[in-house]
């Protein structure tokens, strides 16, 4: 039985580094799933730099991300390239998967909003978002590039993904909450099972296809 003094494994080396270069976007990305959450964020947007910044502390992830991008065309290349590159890196530190307990779920309040998230690093992407800020503002992004930030995160990290705002009004609240549901309900799927520490989490013995 694991106890303070005798705490079970970690997997070791569940960490990624991506260099992702388009004609729109240049992104740097490095992350620790067995962090502490710390960042060092800078995409050139203050809110979407919050976001990631959540999805880091709360989730006890190392962060450490410079994007870059066209954004005479707006926030769209870049928000979109960011969770491309997020996930990716997401997907390839997870690996093969063994030893997490694979699924998790928040619920996370912040104020008036209560956001829910609850996912399945189940090796295939999908996501299912209702942010209610599609058609908002949040300070400089507009909202509907929030529910674009998880659909491409979930998918390129081949994780099953639904995130819902349960109620709410401040479009602010909403999108930080479900970052801060995201990142506890990550951090419950990929945290070590002490229970199975050395299996694959599928009946299938592989959740990579």
């Amino acid at each position: 039985m694991a106890d303070a003094t005798n705490p079970p494994a970690v997997p070791q080396g569940r960490a990624a580094a991506l260099h992702r270069a388009t004609g729109e976007t240049d992104i740097r990305l490095s992350l620790n799933l067995d962090g502490a959450g710390i960042y060092e964020v800078d995409t050139g947007n203050g809110f979407l730099d919050h976001m990631i910044s959540q999805i880091s502390r709360h989730g006890l992830i190392d962060i450490t991300l410079k994007a870059d991008g066209d954004l005479h065309t707006g926030w769209h290349h870049l928000v979109e390239d960011v969770g491309i590159t997020l996930g990716r890196a997401f997907h390839e530190a997870i690996g093969d998967a063994r030893g997490i307990r694979r699924m998790g779920h928040a619920i996370v309040p912040l104020d008036e909003t209560l956001a829910m998230v609850a996912l399945d690093c189940s090796g295939r992407g999908y996501a299912v978002i209702e942010t209610t800020i599609d058609n908002s503002m949040v300070e400089t992004l507009p909202g509907s590039l929030v529910r674009h930030f998880f659909e491409s995160f979930a998918l390129e990290a081949k994780i099953n993904l639904h995130a819902k705002i349960l109620t709410g009004i401040d479009p602010h609240h909403k999108a930080e909450a479900l970052c801060k549901a995201l990142a506890r309900a990550l951090r419950d799927a990929l945290e070590p099972d002490p229970r199975s520490p050395q299996a694959v989490p599928s009946t299938k013995g592989t959740l990579s296809g």
